[in-house]
């Protein structure tokens, strides 16, 4: 009989045990979706069995999203995304920048816009620096093979093969949407920003990869 008593209160003691796990676990999840503005995510890789029959999904895929609002240019040292003119890319303006590493060796890049001038066309491209105070801060545009004659406005080099262009059109709520998709990946450390500017890309020899002035600036720690 005491026999029977202390295995009931092992399980219990178990179940006890269990909700708390549970409990705690799901704290976990929902801390871990609010706990920043930048996130970086890899799919974990098959399991050794299942690795043999699905030989496509070895390779991970690497996710890196960014949202945030733009702040006055001042606040560069300490905030995410800025804007240098507040007529065209005004103060709490939201930006997304999502990157995915494709498993055929690509990059896809999303950019994502809301609160700005409505029906406007605005120029983007992914920048090799970080955002400054300055709209020069930024650096060249990132390119996959680069121009050796700097600045770049030869179409060989200053095309959206090359570069990340994602120049978008906004509605007439300022909101738009641009995706990206390039054959190859960044250099480590090569990359590290998305500038918006004024005007849609120009393609022509003397001017190719031009935009007009640079209107805002969002950092993104591109893989």
């Amino acid at each position: 009989m005491a026999r029977h008593k202390l295995t009931l209160k092992h399980k219990r003691l178990i179940a006890a045990v269990a909700a708390v796990g549970a409990v705690a676990g799901g704290l976990g999840i929902a801390a871990g979706a609010n706990a920043s503005e930048t996130t970086s995510a890899t799919r974990p890789e098959p399991s050794p069995e299942r690795a043999a029959d699905t030989p496509s999904k070895k390779q991970p895929v690497v996710k890196v999203v960014v949202k945030s609002v733009l702040a006055p240019a001042a606040t560069a040292d300490v905030v995410p995304a800025v804007t240098y003119d507040t007529t065209l890319a005004p103060l709490g303006a939201r930006v997304q920048v999502k990157e995915e590493l494709r498993r055929d060796g690509g990059t896809r890049i999303e950019l994502r816009l809301r609160d700005l001038v409505a029906n406007r066309a605005y120029g983007a491209h992914v920048h090799t620096k970080p955002c400054g105070k300055l709209p020069a801060d930024a650096g060249p545009h990132y390119q996959d093979q680069a121009d050796p004659v700097q600045p770049s406005v030869d179409p060989k080099f200053a095309n959206p093969d090359n570069e990340v262009w994602l120049d978008v059109n906004t509605n007439k709520d300022g909101s738009a949407r641009s995706i990206a998709k390039v054959d190859w990946r960044f250099r480590e450390g090569g990359a590290l920003s998305v500038v918006l500017h004024e005007k849609s890309t120009s393609t022509h020899a003397g001017h190719a990869g031009t935009a007009g002035l640079r209107l805002a600036c969002v950092n993104v720690p591109f893989k």
